[in-house]
Order: structure tokens, then C-alpha cells, then sequence
């Protein structure tokens, strides 16, 4: 199976004790599973932290790993992911109260629920089918300045038209748009 994937032939040199294919695990995976820990962790001093007792705990067990499970990648993700969540478990006094706190904080689902869900799907539907009953100038012009944020200025350089013109179809645009969306 080393063949097969080249971070499963170093991981076997790893077994080996080669702290060089060590070394250079780290610099093949660490940026990866350093954004697995900070997605949970959502702090970076807690993700660094978490990614060296990973990495400690790679080290340790490398002999144990068997590419016949599980990817290599996917072997090491699920010991960030278990070293993230079990940092998330430790008591308080392990993180100091302020840190704590910032965790309940972070921990906090700022998900909107089914109905806020739903209310922003019946919104954007009705937004797209707004804007498709406005004319095409218009619709270009709003959709370049609001979705792809160019100024005034370089909306009218990049459709090359005078300012003024471009600002009238984005005023009138806006003024169609929010009659739509008022009827919806």
C-alpha cells in the first residue's frame, strides 16, 4: 500500500523511527489538519497546541496504523479531531475562566434554525426572479456592483458608459427591485 499513496510510505518510514520522514509528514499534513483543529477549536493558540499533541500522538502510534482502515490523511484527521474535542471537554480551570468563557462563546451555533433557513430561500427566490424581469443593463450593473463589489467608477470603465448612465441604471434597478420584492 506505501506505493500506492506517498504519505502512507513516509508514515511507514515513520513506523521505522526516521525522524527525517517525521519531519517531513509534518510538512506534507500539518497545514491540513491545523485547519481541521482550528475549525473546531475556532482559536489558533488552541489549534497550534492541539496539532503538536497530534503530531506527538502520530509519532507514538505510527507503528499502529494500518492503510487497510483507513487513508493515512484520514487516520490523522480523526486524531485532531479527538484531540480537539477532547480539548473542548477539559474542565474549566485546565483553560483559565476568561478562556472558558471565550469557548462557551465560540461554541455558541450562530446556524440560522429551519425557519430563518426557509424565510432566506423564499427571499433569494424571490430575488432571482426579480431581477430577471429587470433589464439586462441594469441587472449587469447591480449584480457587478453588489456581488462583485466595483465602484460606480469602475462599473462605468469596465461597460464603458459614462458614470451618470451607469448610476441611473443601478438607482432605477434598485427602485424596480424593491417594488418586486415588495409585491413578493
Amino acid at each position: 500500500m506505501p506505493d500506492d499513496d506517498p504519505i502512507a510510505a513516509i508514515m511507514a518510514r515513520c513506523a521505522l523511527r526516521d525522524a527525517q520522514a517525521f519531519a517531513q509528514l509534518y510538512r506534507h499534513t500539518a497545514g491540513k489538519l491545523y485547519a481541521v483543529a482550528l475549525r473546531i477549536l475556532r482559536r489558533e493558540d488552541w489549534a497550534e497546541e492541539v496539532l503538536q499533541e497530534s503530531f506527538v500522538n502520530i509519532w507514538n502510534h505510527v507503528g499502529e496504523y494500518s492503510a487497510q482502515r483507513s487513508a493515512p490523511m484520514t487516520w490523522m484527521t480523526a486524531i485532531v479531531r479527538n484531540r480537539a474535542l477532547d480539548w473542548l471537554r477539559r474542565p474549566r480551570q485546565e483553560h483559565g475562566s476568561e478562556d472558558y468563557d471565550l469557548l462557551v462563546e465560540t461554541l455558541a451555533d450562530d446556524a440560522p434554525g429551519p425557519e430563518q433557513a426557509l424565510q432566506s430561500e423564499r427571499a433569494a427566490r424571490a430575488l432571482a426572479e426579480c431581477l430577471k424581469r429587470l433589464p439586462s443593463n441594469q441587472r449587469q450593473s447591480i449584480a457587478l456592483a453588489y456581488a462583485h463589489g466595483l465602484s460606480h467608477g469602475e462599473l462605468a470603465r469596465h461597460l464603458r458608459q459614462p458614470l451618470g448612465t451607469v448610476k441611473t441604471w443601478i438607482r432605477r434597478g434598485l427602485e424596480k427591485l424593491k417594488s418586486c420584492l415588495d409585491d413578493h
